[in-house]
């Protein structure tokens, strides 16, 4: 079973149904007694950094994630990634801590928000296609990084510690490609 997490700020109709048609169970949910009997947390989101963190802790949300984090596989997506660091320029607000780094606005003299498809890159066999992309602001981190990719810039894609990734492109929205990267997050990811 995969419990998408609902705490109002998310990518969760598109997601949900991308993790049905990988043949995967899905509950949306922020109860308590269903995210520990998950199999996989799966964190969405859309929206900005700080009103994210005030809806998961008004919701209680934050210490039931820290713990489930230290026991679970445990995935953030696009601004669900972004939760996962330290600290955020979007709000000056702290994440969740799970992953050590912080969250910046992309300045670029490409147009922003870094919107639309981008090569991957990777040491790893098969993470080198196009994803979709849509994000005004950038994890900055040199730790745990499976992929990345250039926007005039080096943009961190994909990072993976132990039980815990995170994406930052909408795997979703990415086609076949995309729906592949999730089915392997799901599975346990690349290290």
């Amino acid at each position: 079973m995969i419990a998408i997490v609902d705490y109002g700020l998310g990518n969760i109709a598109n997601l949900t149904n991308a993790i049905r048609f990988l043949g995967y169970e899905t509950v949306l949910t922020h109860d308590e007694a269903e995210l520990r009997k998950a199999d996989v947390i799966v964190l969405p989101g859309v929206g900005h950094f700080k009103d994210a963190i005030e809806r998961i802790d008004a919701i209680g949300l934050r210490e039931l994630l820290t713990e489930l984090e230290q026991t679970k596989p445990f995935i953030g997506i696009c601004l669900g990634m972004q939760l996962l660091f330290e600290h955020s320029e979007e709000g000056d607000v702290d994440g969740l801590g799970f992953l050590p780094g912080e969250v910046k606005y992309i300045v670029s003299d490409l147009p922003v928000p870094h919107l639309g498809w981008n090569n991957l890159h990777s040491s790893q066999p098969g993470l080198d296609k196009d994803v979709y992309f849509i994000h005004s602001y950038k994890v900055v981190t040199d730790e745990n990084v499976v992929a990345t990719a250039d926007y005039g810039q080096e943009i961190v894609a994909i990072v993976q510690k132990d039980n815990v990734i995170g994406i930052q492109f909408h795997p979703e929205k990415s086609g076949d490609y995309g729906l592949e990267i999730l089915n392997q997050a799901l599975q346990g990811g690349w290290k």
